[in-house]
């Protein structure tokens, strides 16, 4: 791309897929894992990309940035995914200039989130913008846009209950394993009729052997971000701490498991902790799965709730006898008196979005003058050393200190100006003439 695009706000775009249009399974197709992201930043180069991220989540992959097409993203992402171009071109959805803007902060408000108000995205959106910004992909433009989506999202958090209550996707799994061994709870954050389990005939769940959730051994495979929420989650709302960490890297779940008397369990181990297991939950970033028929097969009746996207439990072992699966997609579909307060607080969230773009809009704006700016602050202050048009042989005397004051109060004024009539060439001789005078 040429310099003269990179303030083009035309070029700003983004190219993605989301829960709206595809399920789990086809998401996971386009997921980006880290070393996949890491992978795309060094191909950029190649496709002419130089100011991008890619926001990848359970929900959506996207890729945001200054392009001169949305082929030209969408490409760059299918370079480093499983899945092709062709099928992601049928599915995808692309957005440029305002709208692009718009959308990203619609994303990390939560917004546009598969449980209204999840506010676990503006974490993600936090690191996709580091890991690009490490490589030297991310500009004035787009830091300043991130900067103006932050302040937005933190101005809903803090003025509206858009994200009140405990409903997250993390959260949502907690309220399934209480409904599929208890029923339906009479707390109201705890209603989830759109979710009810799905009952094997050899599998009957909570109509089976009844023991309470906290003789129920727990295994949570994968300790990032999302499985640190929902073992936190565990602990705090269905009290038990019968619950095994396991983590590709052992140390890291051995800390946790000091931090909140919990056991853990190496890696190794796995199979013999998944047979014994009542409950598996699967929040591993693995580009392909991790748990499999042989891990499952014969080993009783098992909930087994997978976060992962792509999902992270084979096919196979979904479908076995006594399994009951839940994916992400499933336990979207929880619908309580939480979910129905945050639709009351839509209004306030766009109102406050709408300024924030505003303000980045006049921001934007303005860089266009920034040249004409810097050349007439050059100007005056040539002609203020120059004695022959101050009228004063001494220039000496001057006051450096009152000089700066007085050109950055005229920069100011011309700069308003130019904002307000867009038109900055008849405003240069006034600036001048309106330092001498």
């Amino acid at each position: 791309m040429h310099k003269k695009d990179w303030q083009n706000i035309d070029n700003f775009r983004v190219v993605g897929v989301n829960y709206k249009k595809t399920d789990a399974l086809v998401r996971g197709q386009f997921a980006v894992n880290e070393d996949q992201y890491s992978q795309l930043l060094s191909n950029a180069p190649q496709f002419g990309i130089k100011d991008m991220f890619v926001l990848s989540t359970c929900n959506r992959t996207e890729i945001y940035g200054f392009a001169e097409s949305d082929d030209q993203l969408a490409k760059m992402l299918c370079s480093v995914c499983s899945g092709n171009l062709a099928d992601f071109e049928r599915i995808c959805y692309t957005k440029n200039n305002t709208s692009a803007i718009g959308h990203l902060f619609n994303v990390a408000s939560g917004l546009d989130s598969q449980i209204l108000g999840d506010y676990e995205i503006l974490g993600q959106i936090k690191n996709a913008v580091k890991m690009a910004k490490a490589r030297g992909f991310i500009g004035p433009f787009t830091e300043r846009l991130i900067n103006s989506v932050l302040q937005a999202s933190k101005a809903i958090k803090t003025h509206t209950a858009l994200s009140g209550g405990t409903v997250s996707t993390s959260f949502a799994a907690i309220q399934y394993i209480r409904e599929y061994f208890e029923g339906p709870s009479v707390t109201p954050e705890m209603k989830c009729p759109a979710t009810q389990p799905i009952m094997h005939a050899d599998n009957p769940g909570m109509n089976g052997e009844q023991k309470d959730i906290e003789e129920k051994k727990i295994v949570l495979l994968g300790t990032g971000k999302i499985g640190r929420t929902t073992c936190r989650n565990l602990v705090d709302y269905l009290n038990t701490r019968n619950i095994t960490l396991i983590n590709r890297t052992e140390e890291t779940a051995a800390n946790m498991a000091r931090e909140l008397q919990l056991k853990y369990a190496p890696i190794e181990a796995m199979e013999r902790e998944l047979a014994d297991a009542d409950v598996v939950i699967v929040s591993t970033s693995a580009a392909e799965p991790v748990v499999f028929k042989k891990h499952l097969a014969g080993r009783g009746n098992k909930l087994v709730i997978d976060l992962s996207v792509p999902g992270n439990v084979d096919i196979a072992a979904r479908k076995l006898p006594g399994m009951t699966y839940v994916d992400v997609d499933m336990l979207s579909k929880i619908k309580d008196e939480t979910l129905q307060k945050r639709m009351a607080e839509v209004p306030k969230a766009v109102s406050i979005i709408d300024e924030h773009i505003a303000e980045f809009k006049e921001w934007y704006e303005m860089r266009k003058y920034v040249p004409v700016l810097k050349e007439v602050k050059s100007k005056l202050k040539e002609i203020y050393i120059d004695p022959s048009l101050l009228g004063n042989n001494d220039a000496g005397s001057i006051d450096c200190g009152a000089k700066d004051e007085k050109i950055q109060k005229v920069i100011n004024t011309l700069a308003t100006k130019m904002r307000r009539d867009n038109t900055p060439g008849c405003h240069y001789i006034e600036a001048i003439n309106d330092f001498i005078a």
